[in-house]
């Protein structure tokens, strides 16, 4: 199995040389060069398995033979061991055809822990195989970045900065990040929102010498073993309703675009998955590229589902080199326009090919609001409002598609986000005891302007790979 670029001037990649580098030498994202199919057979032989044997199942074809099955099955045994919930990813229903995938079970109580955990201990599997230490430079809207620390803190082969929007994340989120004591981790406040952090984090990645020098890495979604190992609970769950003897809907609140871009992948392996519903806030650039066929960029509107509030989508170059049909030369040039004027025009064959198979729904602060209130009314449970937004898209397809049983993903606990829980239903949900302490920690972090070479400086003096490459 070899990875290539979505802008195609990088050479192919193995499976762990594309881990391991995060973003394309060229820019671009790494994709596989083909999706491994599974038959309806195989997918049907998941129907009672553990979520680890269905993850191992899943992701093997990927790997290329680099990692071997015993050492995959450790490593997905003990990613998710740490997990509250014998599931993993356990299902509810909240409605007639409308279920709920927690998906925060985690260390951290948010989605990103699913891959995180994973990718921690492949990533220090192969780095260990070769006597090698990186530094991993990571951008958060809030959920990454606690992930990426809990699964990465202390370990000797890797070095970890996280930078997130400073007074832009719930205090939960932010305490996730700044209590952690362990000397290889690093955390900066950026002043500005999370798509000037993530234009520092590409810009990172595309200093070639810089690159080179500190062994930089990435471990947002931008990294193809991030997503590779989100496509799992796709298939648990689809299974866990029928499939693939009958076809579902997904509804996923979408920031980055790399949780349902997963859902996509797992189509194109042969689930058969109906409607896949992206999910925004307020922050609706994805809902106006599917109405109007204009990727345009607009200012962050600050919201109540913070890890949300993103303008640029990079996972959704992945799509676009797929909707183009691989044409590579198509996603340069849409890549470039947005750089140049932060907007650009989707040909009308790559936006047919999208709309068939996403939909795209907002809902506004009211709207999220509104449906914590209400599905605690309803059914007694509490929805963080990231969560809200995906139920809420959900119920509106439903009306439309009554018979298609549609899953919202449930991508954080609600006590992360207590103020917006408290105000739609008066009560403020509490952290679990194992997390009590964050809130009571000293806090290490630094707060640093939105500048490239000072960011680069600050990772250049305290990355340990810098020093040895000196």
């Amino acid at each position: 199995m070899q990875y290539i670029s979505t802008r195609g001037e990088a050479p192919p990649l193995s499976f762990s040389e594309a881990m391991l580098a995060g973003l394309a030498r060229d820019g671009g994202l790494d994709v596989p060069q083909a999706y491994p199919a599974l038959s309806h057979t195989e997918i049907a032989g998941f129907a009672g398995r553990s979520y680890a044997q269905v993850a191992e199942a899943v992701i093997a074809p990927y790997l290329g033979g680099e990692i071997d099955p015993p050492a995959l099955a450790s490593m997905v045994e003990a990613a998710y061991a740490s997990f509250d919930h014998a599931a993993v990813t356990p299902l509810v229903q909240l409605d007639d055809n409308l279920f709920f995938l927690e998906l925060f079970h985690g260390p951290t109580l948010a989605f990103k822990d699913v891959a995180m955990q994973l990718l921690a201990r492949t990533m220090d599997h192969v780095l260990a195989e070769r006597d090698q230490r990186l530094t991993i430079v990571g951008a958060t809207s809030g959920d990454t970045g606690a992930a990426a620390i809990e699964a990465f803190k202390g370990r000797d082969n890797i070095d970890v900065f996280i930078l997130y929007p400073h007074n832009r994340v719930s205090d939960v989120q932010r305490r996730q990040m700044t209590t952690a004591p362990e000397v290889n981790i690093h955390v900066i406040a950026l002043e500005g929102t999370f798509d000037d952090a993530q234009a520092i984090l590409k810009a990172l990645f595309n200093d070639k010498v810089f690159r080179d020098e500190v062994g930089l890495t990435g471990v947002n979604s931008i990294n193809w073993a991030r997503v590779l190992a989100q496509i799992v609970y796709y298939f648990t769950s689809a299974v866990a309703l029928g499939a693939p003897h009958r076809s579902v809907s997904f509804a996923v609140p979408t920031g980055n675009f790399g949780d349902i871009l997963a859902g996509y992948i797992a189509k194109r392996m042969g689930l058969p998955i109906e409607r896949l519903i992206v999910a925004t806030n307020e922050n609706d650039i994805l809902k106006r590229t599917l109405a109007t066929g204009r990727y345009e960029v607009r200012g962050v509107t600050p919201t109540q589902s913070p890890s949300m509030d993103i303008q640029v989508s990079s996972n959704f170059e992945r799509l676009l080199f797929e909707a183009a049909h691989r044409d590579a030369g198509a996603v340069r040039n849409y890549m470039a326009r947005l750089k140049q004027s932060g907007a650009f025009d989707l040909a009308d064959a790559h936006l047919t090919g999208i709309r068939a198979d996403f939909d795209a729904i907002a809902v506004d602060e009211l709207g999220t609001r509104d449906q914590i209130a209400r599905t605690y009314r309803e059914t007694g449970y509490i929805l963080d409002p990231h969560s809200a937004v995906g139920v809420s898209a959900a119920r509106v397809v439903l009306m439309q598609n009554p018979v298609t049983p549609i899953i919202a993903l449930g991508t954080a606990h609600p006590a992360k986000f207590p103020d917006a829980v408290m105000q739609a239903t008066g009560i403020k949900p509490a952290l679990p005891a194992r997390l009590a302490a964050i809130m009571h920690g000293r806090e290490r972090f630094d707060v640093l302007p939105n500048d490239f070479a000072t960011i680069a400086n600050y990772i250049r003096t305290r990355a340990r790979a810098a020093r040895l490459s000196a």
